[in-house]
């Protein structure tokens, strides 16, 4: 060790000029630019990973959850004895303005890596031991007083850090995502409210069914949200479990048996969750399948999304030749030839989302099942593909109730006409005239263009006062 610190002591000594610091790896030496935080490691990482030219600063909750496992290891350590006084503080303090949104610049390498996410862990660990050097007095690069690896990754590999770090922030964008599905449920509550006395008929199969209210259709995907939402915080569940002390493979190799007892309740505090440590470490450190079900979890919620705007765009078709029974607000111009045409732009581009967290799903399961022995190297594509499907989704939510449910307004005359029009209504008769009577007005009435209701008058089949109690609303639509 002694070696080693005179070695980093030399380095920074020698070739500390022109704004440039040298720093040292198994491969040799490399230029770090003096106001840098990260080091060598992220420099190579971001040299080797230009490949989505999605950073982890594009993802905030995931700094802040590797912020808080390096905290957590820095306290259960200092605990121990491995790390003095004034390091810990040093760390714990670069964890904390990290934590409050400073130095997120300098996490840069790309979400999608090779080496099962060492790349991020040492990108998190040489800008915290960077500040905390600054902290401590030193210069950027003096590792002998701060190392990314001797100090910051105590008792730790990627192996665990860098999951425990994913599950935190996953916990965090979870719950910024049952907010957005939350605000889109007001918009459509509003609606169903408003429409609650809109009379229309129900399709099945694009044929028409049996009357209904608009009301009752925005209450329906308003339901259907609720389910999704309820589904999420059950799969997020998982995440409270983690394999933190675990280390390289989950025997906990280089970490002091009561470390691991020691970090947990550290990072409870620091996270303000229940966290516990997974019973078998082994497995938790090549078990994927928590995020396999989360990712379920946000397919189904993209697919209910994409189905609502379905039937909005449906609904909303015309406005001369198609249903026309809802308008839904005018966002720009729909063509560069046709005058006048205005598309659904805000439906469309949520289906498209929806596609998109249906394809990452797809990435995250294969990714999943491709894991080998100790360890599953997928890793990052995994979590890349998780923060992109609920980050387009809480931008799809926010656009879809701000820029189009809360606009919408009914065609009540087109709904209104539908009714009065459909032979969908002889449903309602069933229990007065039977199945077969119904069929024959129902066949009479599309042969001849007459109304259900003129027709059962003039074969006497009710009295004025049964039909209109028959086809009332109320009795209709429940």
């Amino acid at each position: 060790m002694e070696h080693a610190n005179n070695r980093y002591e030399n380095i920074a000594q020698l070739y500390r000029t022109n704004g440039q610091r040298t720093e040292h790896d198994l491969l040799g030496d490399k230029a770090i630019p003096d106001t840098a935080y990260y080091g060598i490691q992220t420099l190579r990482a971001l040299e080797n990973f230009d490949i989505s030219g999605i950073s982890l600063n594009f993802y905030p909750s995931f700094i802040r959850g590797l912020a808080g496992v390096k905290k957590a290891a820095a306290l259960a350590n200092h605990e121990l004895d491995n790390l003095s006084d004034s390091t810990t503080h040093a760390i714990c303090q670069a964890c904390d303005e990290i934590s409050m949104g400073m130095l997120h610049n300098h996490f840069i390498v790309d979400m999608i890596q090779g080496g099962a996410g060492t790349s991020t862990n040492m990108n998190a660990n040489e800008v915290i031991a960077n500040r905390a050097l600054e902290i401590l007095g030193h210069q950027r690069g003096e590792y002998q007083f701060c190392s990314p690896n001797n100090h910051v990754n105590c008792s730790q590999s990627t192996n665990d850090a860098y999951p425990t770090a994913i599950k935190i922030a996953l916990l965090e964008a979870n719950d910024e995502l049952l907010q957005e599905v939350d605000n889109l449920i007001e918009y459509i509550d509003e609606k169903a409210d408003e429409f609650s006395d809109v009379l229309k008929m129900g399709r099945t199969q694009l044929q028409d069914a049996v009357p209904m209210t608009l009301g009752q259709s925005f209450q329906a995907f308003a339901t259907s949200l609720r389910n999704e939402a309820e589904r999420l915080k059950t799969c997020s569940v998982p995440f409270l479990t983690v394999n933190l002390g675990g280390t390289a493979i989950g025997t906990g190799l280089n970490a002091e048996p009561a470390y691991r007892e020691k970090v947990i309740p550290h990072l409870c505090n620091i996270t303000g969750r229940n966290i516990v440590l997974a019973d078998d470490l082994i497995e938790a450190t090549h078990d994927t399948g928590s995020l396999v079900m989360y990712s379920s979890a946000l397919k189904q919620l993209a697919v209910k999304l994409s189905k609502i705007c379905n039937d909005l765009r449906l609904l909303s078709s015309g406005p001369r030749a198609g249903l026309n029974e809802i308008n839904l607000p005018a966002m720009q111009p729909g063509s560069s030839i046709m005058p006048g045409k205005v598309n659904p732009v805000i439906p469309e581009v949520v289906n498209q989302i929806a596609y998109k967290v249906i394809g990452n799903d797809l990435t995250i399961t294969m990714a999943a099942e491709a894991g080998q022995l100790e360890l599953n190297v997928m890793e990052p594509v995994m979590v890349e593909s998780l923060f992109e499907s609920i980050e387009i989704l809480k931008n799809g939510m926010n656009t879809l109730g701000v820029r189009c449910i809360q606009g919408i307004t009914a065609n009540r005359e087109v709904c209104s006409a539908n009714i009065r029009n459909s032979i969908g209504v002889v449903t309602a008769l069933n229990p007065y005239l039977g199945y077969e009577v119904c069929t024959r007005i129902a066949k009479e009435a599309l042969e001849s263009a007459s109304s259900v209701y003129d027709l059962v008058l003039e074969k006497r089949l009710l009295t004025k006062e049964q039909l209109d109690s028959a086809l009332a609303p109320e009795n209709m639509v429940g």
